[in-house]
């Protein structure tokens, strides 16, 4: 099972940034081009949420059977001083819900603005720094906090 959601959490991440990054184009394209708010813009807003909820809560499924994560709270006073063990512990999750908590801020008042500037602009500014701060706390090959490949 760890094995299954190791390549179920590596790999939707995928999914989760490809659509982020659609929903922010087609907010910034809305916005500065002054486009109406269509249904698939709506439908991008809304599918763009649902898909990171989905991807947290496979993260919270992932992290609840991790040996990482037990062997970090078993033993945390030692496990805290290993950028690794606290990486996966404390930021990771951290980062991460706070992340999907803009997205589902964002797409919820988005959803109540009037006008469609207003829409595409409260998308544009809560999804951009959502993506920054997954941006942040993904595990790239090349982070220097720690690091994991890119498909696991």
């Amino acid at each position: 099972m760890y094995q299954t959601l190791t390549f179920l959490h590596s790999s939707f991440r995928w999914i989760v940034l490809l659509s982020l990054v659609y929903a922010i184009w087609r907010a910034f394209r809305g916005y500065f081009y002054q486009k109406s708010f269509s249904k698939t813009d709506d439908s991008v807003r809304h599918w763009t949420a649902t898909i990171a909820h989905i991807q947290l809560i496979l993260g919270i499924i992932f992290y609840i059977k991790s040996p990482i994560v037990k062997y970090f709270w078993k033993n945390f006073s030692e496990a805290k001083e290993s950028l690794d063990l606290l990486f996966f512990g404390i930021i990771h999750i951290s980062l991460m819900i706070t992340a999907v908590v803009l997205i589902t801020i964002g797409s919820a008042l988005a959803k109540r603005k009037d006008t469609d500037p207003e829409k595409f602009k409260t998308i544009l500014i809560w999804f951009t720094i959502a993506l920054a701060v997954i941006f942040i706390a993904i595990p790239w090959p090349f982070s220097p906090f720690v690091n994991r490949p890119y498909f696991r």
